[in-house]
């Protein structure tokens, strides 16, 4: 990688609230100043932190997961939300915030049970819980928030329990039926399902 990057000088926060916008400020190799805009959920002292972190190399935790269900009978499980930033219904795979101190597998069977009434099959234990390697970065061009991709063998258990503001309707898709849905699905879609969709259609 070249040696001879922008180096952080400062870091201003804008405006606050659950997403909060934050001025970088860089040194450039040509010894310029140049200011990016940015957004996340932490506070200034937690960004700073993250951000120098990330400067030595350092992996970052996972601030959300994304949980690819499967069922015994191999339907995937997905849900369409309706997303405010859309002002539109969204197709999706569920997920959510890690809480504070919360490890992944207790974090995802949360999700699951309070978005779509399933949760991690408890005869597999442990191998019911797949999980990519490392969390992804959700849209680097604007902010740091990191996404744990796994993949998890699910059953339902009861009746879903989303927060009220939470417009959730789980649904199943059979994998077979992949291509088919990919091709005629009008309603906006996120990228990580697209992809994750797109690679179970093309093993097919």
């Amino acid at each position: 990688m070249p040696t001879d990057i922008p180096q952080l000088a400062d870091v201003r926060q804008v405006s606050d609230g659950w997403i909060k916008k934050y001025i970088l400020v860089y040194t450039m190799p040509d010894g310029s100043a140049y200011e990016y805009e940015s957004a996340s959920r932490k506070g200034i002292d937690a960004y700073r932190a993250e951000l120098e972190a990330h400067a030595r190399g350092e992996r970052a935790a996972a601030d959300a997961v994304c949980i690819v269900g499967q069922t015994p009978d191999g339907k995937l499980l997905l849900i369409r939300e309706f997303r405010y930033p859309l002002n539109s219904w969204c197709i999706a795979f569920p997920a959510g915030l890690v809480d504070d101190g919360e490890d992944l597998t207790a974090c995802v069977d949360r999700e699951l049970r309070e978005e779509t009434g399933y949760a991690l099959r408890a005869d597999l234990g442990a191998a019911a819980l797949e999980p990519l390697p490392q969390a992804g970065f959700s849209s680097t061009g604007l902010t740091d928030e990191t996404v744990h991709v796994v993949f998890a063998q699910v059953e339902k258990v009861a009746d879903a329990q989303p927060e009220p503001s939470e417009l959730i309707e789980p649904f199943l898709l059979a994998i077979e039926d992949v291509p088919r849905f990919l091709a005629e699905n009008t309603t906006p879609i996120g990228t990580r399902a697209q992809l994750v969709l797109e690679a179970f259609a093309r093993r097919h």
